[in-house]
């Protein structure tokens, strides 16, 4: 099952440029997803995770339409889904 992962803008230094990554193999989770992402493009790690190996606050992560912040977090299964999305909030005053 091919999982494909939108990247925004921001992010894009660190993936060759490339706006979507398509990761094949086992990935079960979010955080499986968030994993291989990080270990085929090492600056995305910093980016996206803090140093506790959570998803930084400003940053949102949906599988599917749902974000991850209210289905599990990392642990969120994909299920039949197949596409990932990094996503920067947006915040101001």
């Amino acid at each position: 099952m091919a999982i494909v992962i939108h990247i925004p803008g921001y992010l894009r230094d660190w993936t060759q440029g490339k706006a979507r990554v398509e990761l094949d193999g086992d990935v079960a989770t979010a955080g499986d997803v968030l994993d291989r992402l990080c270990e085929r493009y090492p600056g995305v790690r910093d980016r996206v995770m803090d140093e506790r190996g959570e998803v930084r606050m400003h940053v949102n992560v949906f599988v599917g339409e749902e974000s991850i912040r209210f289905t599990g977090g990392l642990a969120t299964a994909l299920g039949d889904e197949h596409e990932v999305s990094i996503v920067p909030a947006v915040s101001g005053g």
